[in-house]
C-alpha cells in the first residue's frame, strides 16, 4: 500500500552556513560600523542570538538574517522569535529558536484537515511525525497537493514515499 511521511525538519548545516554569510554580512556593511552587534550560533540548545546596541539595529540584524535564511532555503515560519526584544544595559538582543518535528496539536489539525478533504486515506501520527497512506498513489499526491496550499504553522516536508 503506498504511503509517505509528513515530517517537518530543518537542515542545522543550512542554519550554520546562514549565520557565517550573516556575520560577514553584518562585518561589511557600513551602518554597522563602530557598532557592537553579534550574530551567535548555539548549537547544543539550537538557538541564533542576535544582539546590538538599539532596538533599530537589531530589527536591520533581524532582517539580515531572514535573508541569509531563505537563500539558504529556510523558511521564515520555521523560526521562533519572542514578542519584545530583550533589553539589558546597552544591549538589544532576540533568542530565535527553530521548530524541528510536527508538535500533537498541529499533527492533529493535519490529520482532521486531510480526513475532511480525502476521508478515504488513512493517517497515523507518530511521534514527531505523521505516516499518510492509501490504496491510490494520485490520492496521496492530491493530499500532498492539499498540505502546501494551505497555510501551516511551519513548513512540512514529504519523505519516504513508498510504492
Amino acid at each position: 500500500m503506498p504511503s509517505f511521511d509528513i515530517v517537518s525538519e530543518i537542515a542545522w548545516q543550512e542554519v550554520r552556513n546562514a549565520v557565517a554569510n550573516a556575520q560577514r554580512e553584518l562585518a561589511s556593511r557600513w551602518d554597522f560600523q563602530k557598532v557592537i552587534a553579534t550574530i551567535t550560533l548555539n548549537d547544543k540548545t539550537e538557538t541564533v542570538t542576535l544582539t546590538t546596541e538599539s532596538e533599530f539595529q537589531l530589527q536591520q540584524q533581524l532582517d539580515l538574517f531572514y535573508n541569509q535564511l531563505h537563500k539558504r532555503g529556510i523558511e521564515r515560519n520555521s523560526c521562533t522569535i519572542p514578542q519584545q526584544p530583550n533589553h539589558g544595559g546597552k544591549r538589544w538582543s532576540f533568542e530565535i529558536t527553530f521548530k524541528q518535528g510536527i508538535d500533537t496539536p498541529l499533527a492533529k489539525r493535519l490529520v482532521q484537515l486531510i480526513k475532511s478533504q480525502h476521508p478515504k486515506v488513512q493517517s497515523q501520527i507518530q511521534d514527531k511525525q505523521i505516516r499518510v497512506s492509501d490504496k491510490s498513489r494520485n490520492t496521496l499526491q492530491a493530499v500532498m497537493t492539499t498540505l502546501r496550499t494551505g497555510e501551516q504553522e511551519q513548513p512540512l516536508q514529504f519523505t519516504n514515499f513508498r510504492d
